[in-house]
């Protein structure tokens, strides 16, 4: 038996969006670090002692950088999640319960 065994007779639906949408995040993601980021680096360059004054502005557009991130980041994982699961069926190799095949049991005084 090989590494992947497809299931024999299983349906493999079409792609939509979702190979279109996760080969745009890497231009959304950078996109976005910038829209975020630019004024964080607006007030660094603009004052070089920025950490003593507007603390909670950095703060605020820190986070804003952050969660998009962690937005893009579900979002790949979700794209990838999606993609798997039109893919096609596998199956793994039987087991068999010692129920099913009663050869399979171990009774005491026997080998």
């Amino acid at each position: 038996m090989g590494l992947l065994n497809k299931l024999p007779g299983g349906i493999r639906y079409p792609s939509h969006r979702e190979w279109q949408l996760l080969k745009k995040l890497p231009k959304w993601w950078l996109l976005g670090s910038v829209v975020f980021a630019a004024p964080l680096i607006y007030a660094w360059w603009k004052n070089v002692d920025v950490l003593s004054q507007d603390l909670e502005h950095l703060a605020i557009f820190f986070g804003l950088l952050f969660t998009f991130w962690f937005f893009i980041g579900a979002m790949t994982i979700g794209l990838i999640v999606v993609i798997i699961m039109k893919g096609p069926g596998y199956v793994a190799d039987p087991y068999y319960l010692p129920k099913e095949d009663k050869s399979l049991e171990n009774k005491p005084g026997q080998q």
